[in-house]
C-alpha cells in the first residue's frame, strides 16, 4: 500500500482541474480521434499506391495503432494523470524520455492548429465546453462514415436503387495487389499518421468524473473502431472506384457517393471533410496545452503555463498553443519552402516517436505496477511483454522503412533534426535548471 502511495505520487494528480469530462464525452473524443480529415481525403495517396491492397496497409497499420491504445489503456487506467504518456514515459524511462515525448507530442499538435480563433475561445471557457464542442464535431463525423458504411455495403450487394452494384473494381484494374508487396508496406508507413488522435482520450482521463472506467472503455473498444472505421470504409472505396483513377483517388470517399448517385455527393462529403478539421483543431488545441501544462508542472516548460484559472483552465497554455500556430500560419507564407515545409514534414515522424516511447515505457511500467500496485492493472496489454516487443519492433521497422522509401526520407531527416534540437534544449534545462514546483498540488 505504501509502494502504491509512492508511486502515485511519482505520476502525479489532477489537482485543480475540473473532472467534468462524462462518459459521452470520452466516448466521442476517443471516435474523434480516430476519425481525422486524413481518413477522407490523404486515403487516396496510399490506395493509388497500392491499389485495393491498400486494405492491407491500413490494416497494419492499424493494428500497431490497437496494440499501442491497449498499452496506453492500462497505464491511463492504472494512473490518469495530467499528460498521461508524458507522465508515464518520464517515471518509467527517465527524464529525458519525458521531456522528448512532451515537447514531440506539443510539437505535432500545434501543426495542425492553424486556424484557432474559435476554438481558443472554447478552451478558454472550460473543458466541459471543449468536451461538448468534440462530442457534436465526432457525433457528425461518426454518423457519416456509418452511413457511408451502409450505403457502400448496399451498393456491393447489389441492392442500391438504380446500380448494378458488386465490388469488381477489388480485382478488375490489374488485380487486388497490382503493384506488388512493396508499395502495400510503403503504404503502411504513410497511413500511421492518419490514426494519430486516439491517444488524446487518455490525456483527458485526468479531467474525466470517471477516469478508470471511461479509459478502460474507449481503450477496449479501439479495435472495432479502427476495423470498421478505417478498414471497412477503405475497403468500399476499393471495391466500387477504380483505383487507378487519379482524378477520382483525390476525393476517394466523394467519389464513392458520386459512384452510388448521392445528390449533392460531393457538397456533402466536403462539409465532413470541414467537421473532420475542426475537431481536430479543436482536439488539437485542447491535447497541445495540457501537454504544455504538464511540461511545465515538471519544470520542463516555463512554469506560467502550469496555472490554472478559477475554472480549472490552463490559460496560459492554451494561448501559448494558439500563438505558435499562428506562426505556423505565417510561416507558411513568408517560408513556405524552407520553415514550414520543415514543420510539415517532421511532425508527422515525430508522432512515430512518440509511440515508441509509448510503447517502451509500458515494457517498464508495466513490470513495476505488477510488482508494486497489481491491484490498478485492471486493463491488462496482451501477450505482455511479447506483443509489446514485437509492436515496437514493428515500429522501429517503420522509421527504418523511411530511410529507404524516397517520399519519407524529407519527412524522416526533419523528424531527427526536431530531435536533435530538443536534445539541446534538455542540455540546456539540465545546465540552466529551473525550479521544479510541487507542481502536482
Amino acid at each position: 500500500m505504501v509502494a502504491e502511495r509512492a508511486l502515485t505520487t511519482e505520476v502525479g494528480s489532477s489537482a485543480g482541474l475540473r473532472r467534468s469530462l462524462r462518459r459521452r464525452h470520452m466516448q466521442m473524443i476517443a471516435l474523434g480521434g480516430v476519425i481525422g480529415a486524413g481518413l477522407f481525403v490523404g486515403s487516396g495517396v496510399v490506395i493509388r499506391a497500392a491499389g485495393p491492397a491498400a486494405v492491407i496497409s491500413f490494416a497494419l497499420t492499424g493494428a500497431l495503432v490497437v496494440l499501442v491504445m491497449r498499452m496506453l489503456g492500462e497505464m491511463a487506467v492504472a494512473y490518469p494523470a495530467v499528460g498521461g504518456f508524458y507522465e508515464y514515459n518520464r517515471l518509467a524511462l527517465g527524464e529525458l524520455a519525458g521531456f522528448l515525448t512532451g515537447w514531440m507530442y506539443w510539437y505535432f499538435w500545434v501543426i495542425v492548429v492553424a486556424l484557432l480563433s474559435l476554438f481558443t475561445v472554447i478552451n478558454l471557457l472550460s473543458v466541459r465546453s471543449y468536451g461538448e464542442a468534440e462530442f457534436w464535431f465526432a457525433s457528425i463525423k461518426v454518423a457519416a462514415i456509418v452511413a457511408f458504411l451502409c450505403a457502400g455495403t448496399v451498393f456491393a450487394l447489389g441492392a442500391w436503387p438504380g446500380a448494378h452494384g458488386g465490388i469488381a473494381a477489388l480485382t478488375a484494374y490489374g488485380g487486388f495487389m497490382p503493384n506488388g508487396i512493396v508499395p502495400v508496406l510503403t503504404g503502411a508507413v504513410a497511413a500511421t499518421g492518419f490514426y494519430f488522435g486516439a491517444e488524446i482520450v487518455t490525456i483527458a482521463a485526468a479531467e474525466s468524473a470517471e477516469p478508470e472506467r471511461a479509459v478502460a472503455e474507449t481503450t477496449q473498444s479501439v479495435i472495432w473502431r479502427v476495423l470498421v472505421f478505417y478498414i471497412g470504409s477503405i475497403f468500399l472505396v476499393v471495391a466500387i472506384v477504380p483505383w487507378k483513377d487519379p482524378v477520382r483517388m483525390a476525393h476517394p470517399y466523394v467519389s464513392v457517393m458520386e459512384e452510388l448517385r448521392v445528390p449533392a455527393a460531393a457538397t456533402l462529403m466536403s462539409l465532413v471533410v470541414l467537421t473532420a478539421v475542426l475537431s481536430a483543431l479543436n482536439s488539437g488545441l485542447f491535447a497541445s496545452s495540457r501537454m504544455l501544462m504538464a511540461l511545465a508542472r515538471r519544470a520542463d516548460a516555463p512554469g506560467a503555463f502550469s496555472r490554472l484559472d478559477t475554472r480549472g483552465v490552463p490559460v496560459a497554455a492554451i494561448l501559448a498553443s494558439t500563438a505558435f500556430g499562428y506562426v505556423t500560419v505565417v510561416m507558411s507564407y513568408l517560408s513556405p519552402d524552407r520553415i514550414f515545409a520543415f514543420l510539415v514534414n517532421s511532425y508527422g515522424t515525430v508522432a512515430i516517436f512518440v509511440y515508441i516511447l509509448i510503447a517502451v515505457a509500458e515494457l517498464k511500467l508495466r513490470r513495476r505496477l505488477e510488482h508494486e500496485a497489481p491491484a490498478r492493472l485492471l486493463v491488462r496489454m496482451w501477450g505482455y511483454p511479447w506483443l509489446t516487443r514485437l509492436t515496437i519492433v514493428a515500429m522501429l521497422a517503420i522509421v527504418a522503412a523511411m530511410a529507404v522509401i524516397p517520399e519519407q526520407r524529407i519527412a524522416l531527416l526533419f523528424g531527427l533534426v526536431s530531435v536533435a534540437v530538443l536534445l539541446i534544449a534538455y542540455a540546456l534545462r539540465l545546465r540552466f535548471p529551473a525550479h521544479r514546483q510541487g507542481a502536482f498540488r
